[in-house]
């Protein structure tokens, strides 16, 4: 018998147990009753960042812009990989102007950037847009089964 994961809700930043078997299942939020695990990324804010990086689900996070070229061509490239890979990566998006001070915090210097999380820790980073095939063999390469 596998221990219960613990995945932060991306509605309500709510810590959920989820029995490791079930993850596939569409869970519901204790605390919101919305589904834990959705198949697109989320908005990550200033006010959540701490909460979400918890959890024993990786989480990998977009940094852009709306003016950003190449942000917006890598978008679709990352909704899809959140589509395909729910129940083993949780994908959030972070809006580097509408939270400066965080991405200024975490050291942003260009965009698209993508920081992988584990356990709290960051593991992994990666400036550029990339093609979902890559992103996918990336997230492997750090311990992720993309």
């Amino acid at each position: 018998m596998t221990d219960p994961l613990l995945i932060p809700c991306p509605h309500c930043n709510g810590l959920n147990r989820i029995p490791a078997a079930r993850v596939g299942e569409h869970p519901k939020c204790g605390r919101c009753k919305n589904e834990v695990l959705i198949a697109k990324p989320f908005d990550l804010k200033e006010t959540d960042y701490a909460s979400q990086i918890k959890g024993d689900l990786p989480l990998l996070v977009d940094v852009w812009a709306d003016w950003c070229g190449p942000c917006k061509a890598f978008a679709p490239v990352f909704e899809q990989a959140a589509s395909q890979l729910v129940g083993v990566c949780r994908l959030a998006k972070l809006d580097s102007d509408a939270n400066q001070q965080l991405s200024a915090q975490l050291g942003i210097r260009s965009i698209p950037s993508l920081i992988l999380y584990k356990n709290g820790q960051e593991v992994a980073r990666q400036s550029g847009a990339f093609p979902l095939q890559q992103l996918k063999a990336w997230l492997q390469s750090h311990g992720v089964r993309a």
